[in-house]
């Protein structure tokens, strides 16, 4: 039966508790995905910190799990078929997730298959755009002369905000009354963009209504809470 030490990440960042859900990981947007995803649906699981400043994504024991170099990534010793898997990206882990446990995931078609869109939509519209803000506004872009890339990403970020505030009237969550993986998709890097990037007066977020109360409202959750801080940075 194949086992943990079959994986050469393990070598890297041994598991303690084998038995439980390996996540290597670092607090960023994409992964608190998991780390609040983990926390809200209460699956046993042992955090390892990847630090990615220290390029550790790339060494060849990460890159064993996923060859993209990127954070965060799993492994289920517990997997389909009791054997164990590896997965990395976010939207797939949660998906995983969601199925593997029955939460956080409707199991009505219809719903199933809108949730995992704005899952997607995540995945392909908000993490990419949100991060060229922060890149252009916060980090070495900022340097930048030419502003004319700060502006365009900051312009269809904000239409992107636009678009969670009109998917938001008259619900709670993306989903309706009930939180979803949609909404653990968006939330850190909403509050990234706000936050940490210091961008809010550049995608006029104070003009918002729902966008903001959503965000309060899933930062209020004790899982999100205790997500949003797995693995612990470096000191």
């Amino acid at each position: 039966m194949p086992s943990l030490a079959d994986f050469p990440i393990t070598k890297r960042w041994p598991a303690k508790y084998p038995n439980r859900l390996q996540l290597y990981s670092l607090p960023t947007p994409n992964g608190v995905k998991v780390s609040i995803m983990l926390e809200e649906i209460g699956l046993p699981y042992e955090p390892h910190l990847v630090d990615i400043t220290k390029d550790e994504s790339w060494l060849p024991e990460f890159l064993s799990l996923n060859p993209n170099g990127k954070i965060p990534a799993i492994i289920d010793p517990d997997g389909p078929g009791g054997k164990p898997l590896g997965l990395f990206e976010s939207g797939a882990i949660l998906q995983y997730l969601a199925e593997k446990t029955g939460k956080l995931l409707s199991t009505d078609p219809h719903m199933r298959y809108e949730t995992i869109q704005w899952v997607y939509f995540q995945m392909a519209a908000i993490g990419p755009i949100f991060g060229q803000v922060g890149f252009f506004h916060k980090f070495a872009g900022r340097e930048y002369e030419d502003k004319r890339p700060l502006q365009r990403y900051a312009t269809e970020s904000k239409r992107l905000l636009g678009v969670l505030e009109a998917r938001l009237e008259g619900r709670d969550w993306i989903m309706g009354h009930e939180f979803s993986i949609a909404d653990i998709a968006s939330l850190g890097w909403v509050r990234n963009l706000v936050g940490f990037y210091d961008a809010g007066s550049l995608v006029e977020y104070d003009k918002l209504r729902r966008v903001p109360a959503w965000l309060e409202r899933g930062l209020a959750r004790p899982a999100v809470q205790r997500g949003l801080g797995i693995p612990a940075r470096p000191a």
